[in-house]
């Protein structure tokens, strides 16, 4: 994980916490319902339903939830999974100024869904209560913080609806991708479908792709970067879950010496851009951080010996934690290691 741009130095690290709140009877009854807030948008497996998110906390309900609201990146994943007309809201960055999807967004259907918010911080409390939420999923990088939930309204947010979290980070990318898979199934999704089962042959399959240009082309040194206008991010592999399971790959990934507070990464001057050798940069490529093209300004980025050699590829920072979401990231990775040339 890496910080926004748009965010101040630390922000995009300090996750934000979950907890209570005080009651909104007054504000629910304030809030209008749309067209039929209360018609559930999906049909749920009947019975009784309970799912235990990474905070350890049980959540439970008469029959699974059926209007789930959830992070823009989380939502794409839970459609990879098969789960789609429940989903009635996100929130985190969704579409860009022209109007087409963020990577995060992958296959979800924008125009569908209502977009809660679409930069860090933003999350209209009162759109969301007009949803009638019956659950909110997100992501969790530190302990009890919710992603996107912006921490000035998380007891007004939380009080609408039940929460569940997927740890995602310090654990390796296969685990969150395995919690989202479970919750999916526990929503109503068929993960034996074609759809899902397709995906699965291919994500293991690039990850052999991986591991084999690894060995075709050994002595590849990999770094996760982010660019903002005052600093250079070197992400941390011992934390971030791609990375960390791209090493287990065997890919050799840049471990940043001096960690902010989280550990997620080290922030460098752009005087310092060049502290850590590598032939492969890989580059966030959120609408939040700096592109190549807004980097070519920055005389040290230009000087960097992986940047000289075109050795610079996209790399989603916040993936998608499905299989389908992550076998391209894998096969783009395979195929940039392949090509990479040892500059050092």
């Amino acid at each position: 994980m890496l910080p926004s741009s748009s965010s101040p130095r630390l922000s995009r690290r300090a996750l934000l916490a979950a907890g209570g709140g005080a009651a909104l009877t007054a504000f629910l009854a304030a809030c209008g319902g749309g067209d039929d807030p209360g018609k559930p948008a999906g049909n749920g497996p009947a019975g009784p339903w309970s799912f235990t998110d990474d905070r350890q906390r049980r959540v439970e309900a008469a029959s699974a939830p059926t209007r789930v609201v959830a992070f823009t990146g989380v939502a794409a994943a839970l459609v990879d999974f098969g789960l789609d007309s429940a989903l009635v809201g996100v929130f985190g960055e969704t579409t860009r100024t022209d109007g087409s999807r963020e990577p995060q967004a992958g296959d979800l259907d924008v125009d569908k869904v209502t977009v809660l918010g679409n930069v860090w911080g933003e999350f209209n409390v009162e759109k969301y209560a007009a949803l009638r939420p019956e659950l909110l999923v997100t992501h969790m990088y530190d302990p009890d913080a919710l992603w996107y939930v912006p921490d000035e309204s998380r007891d007004k947010i939380l009080k609408l609806a039940p929460s569940v979290a997927i740890a995602t980070a310090r654990t390796p990318m296969t685990r969150p991708i395995e919690r989202y898979a479970e919750l999916a199934r526990s929503l109503g999704a068929d993960l034996s479908a074609t759809k899902v089962t397709t995906a699965k042959t291919r994500f293991e399959a690039a990850a052999e792709q991986v591991r084999a240009a690894v060995k075709a082309n050994p002595g590849i040194r990999v770094m996760a970067s982010s660019g903002s206008p005052d600093l250079f991010y070197v992400s941390n592999p011992k934390v971030s879950t791609d990375l960390m399971y791209f090493a287990e790959l065997g890919v050799d990934i840049v471990v940043p010496a001096k960690l902010e507070a989280g550990d997620y990464f080290e922030a460098l001057s752009w005087e310092n851009a060049g502290k850590f050798p590598a032939d492969l940069i890989l580059l966030d490529n959120r609408s939040t951080a700096l592109q190549p093209k807004d980097l070519a300004a920055k005389p040290t980025w230009a000087q960097l010996p992986a940047v000289k050699a075109n050795q610079v590829t996209p790399w989603d920072a916040v993936p998608r934690f499905s299989y389908a979401g992550a076998a391209p990231l894998l096969e783009n990775l395979a195929t940039a290691i392949r090509s990479a040339k040892r500059l050092s």
